[in-house]
């Protein structure tokens, strides 16, 4: 079958401002990123706490190749399971407050191993509406009956899980941050009707870990419900600067997962120089548990003088992710044109990442930004959503 097709899809694309590109970004320091020669202040990054360029971190990492080289080998069940990767699941385990972690190499995998491990033919699992793609591709690719729910409507939620009856086990798959509008999830409530419909709660910290909670070990800890969650997915990748993802949990979930999810089964393992990058992010997070709480400060004085400004975020944000809903694709790019010209790089985030109709400014705040970078940041934002 021809392929031509392919080019008239995008064309459209890029007649509707929907069409990506890849830029190729040369990180000169932390909170400074070069784009076509052009020095800019980065806002778009995930790396919430600022240890991606830490100096034990890059040392760690640097160490680890010297020791074990550069990639893994195999697969973890094969040969690619070393001891920095048992400290590290350990170290996971621990800071998780559970018996038990399990490395995968990507959160994506993370997330869509562990649905289709747990899910199967017979099951309902209950997916939010706006969960990252990898827990809607978990959910779509594990033979369970799919129900979709909005966080903001619980009622209908609780109605369909009393209404509809299920042979087999049930589950709620939730992001805890969501990573486009800002907001948590609202786990409290989630694990109470967890609880009485008997449904295994799934929740995937990506945006939380690091971020919320008193010791950073996100939303689930911050509504003190970590307890309650059996399933709790994290990624390495941001908040700790590294690379990779892992499920915490009680061991038979755990020993469940390395026999069955095969995103983790079937991939070359993490290499070890991202594992001891990890540690390292994991060990100055527990000897510096005000780090989420710096991170926290920041954010509210970047909403501050927004609103001083004029500009309002989406209803129900907090933290680092500050969402600028603007609607439409084309004053989305012409506002992330006019911050580019000021020196800032910022997310213009498109359909079909968000619905249409809710294109909007991703602002992502990281403790590379300083009090004055954050006051300078909420001007050029109005100035750049003024002109447009």
């Amino acid at each position: 079958m021809s392929l031509e097709w392919l080019t008239d899809e995008l064309t459209r694309l890029q007649g509707q401002n929907l069409l990506r590109r890849a830029k190729c970004v040369t990180q000169t320091s932390g909170a400074l990123v070069e784009i076509d020669g052009r020095r800019l202040r980065d806002a778009s990054s995930n790396d919430y706490l600022a240890l991606s360029c830490h100096a034990d971190v890059r040392k760690a990492a640097i160490d680890a190749i010297e020791q074990w080289g550069v990639g893994a080998r195999a697969s973890p069940l094969v040969s690619g399971f070393g001891p920095v990767h048992a400290e590290l699941e350990t170290e996971l385990a621990a800071f998780e407050e559970t018996n038990a972690a399990l490395l995968f190499p990507t959160g994506f995998a993370a997330n869509v191993g562990t649905l289709v491990a747990l899910c199967r033919s017979g099951d309902v699992v209950y997916c939010d509406r706006l969960n990252h793609a990898s827990l809607v591709d978990g959910c779509r690719h594990s033979g369970a009956t799919l129900k979709v729910f909005r966080h903001d409507q619980l009622d209908r939620l609780e109605k369909s899980l009393s209404r509809e009856a299920s042979k087999g086990r049930r589950y709620i798959a939730t992001d805890a941050v969501f990573s486009m509008d800002g907001d948590l999830a609202p786990l409290p409530e989630l694990c109470k009707l967890a609880e009485r419909f008997d449904a295994t709660l799934i929740v995937d910290e990506a945006h939380g870990t690091g971020v919320f909670g008193a010791t950073g070990r996100g939303a689930c800890e911050h509504f003190q419900v970590d307890h309650r969650v059996p399933v709790r997915i994290g990624t390495l990748s941001k908040a700790l600067g590294s690379l990779g993802g892992f499920v915490a949990g009680e061991r038979p979930l755990i020993e469940f997962l390395r026999n069955h999810a095969r995103t983790q089964m079937y991939s070359t393992a993490l290499p070890a120089a991202n594992c001891a990058a990890a540690l390292a992010s994991l060990r100055l997070l527990r000897d510096d548990p005000s780090l989420p709480s710096k991170l926290q400060t920041l954010s509210r004085r970047f909403r501050d003088r927004l609103e001083e400004s004029g500009v309002s975020p989406a209803v129900g944000s907090t933290g680092p992710i500050v969402p600028i809903v603007l609607g439409d694709p084309d004053r989305t790019l012409a506002a992330a044109g006019r911050l580019d010209e000021a020196g800032w790089l910022v997310g213009a985030i498109r359909p079909p990442t968000v619905p249409r109709g809710t294109s909007r400014l991703r602002i992502s705040l990281s403790l590379h930004l300083s009090d004055s970078d954050v006051d300078d940041l909420a001007e050029a934002v109005a100035a750049a959503i003024r002109s447009t």
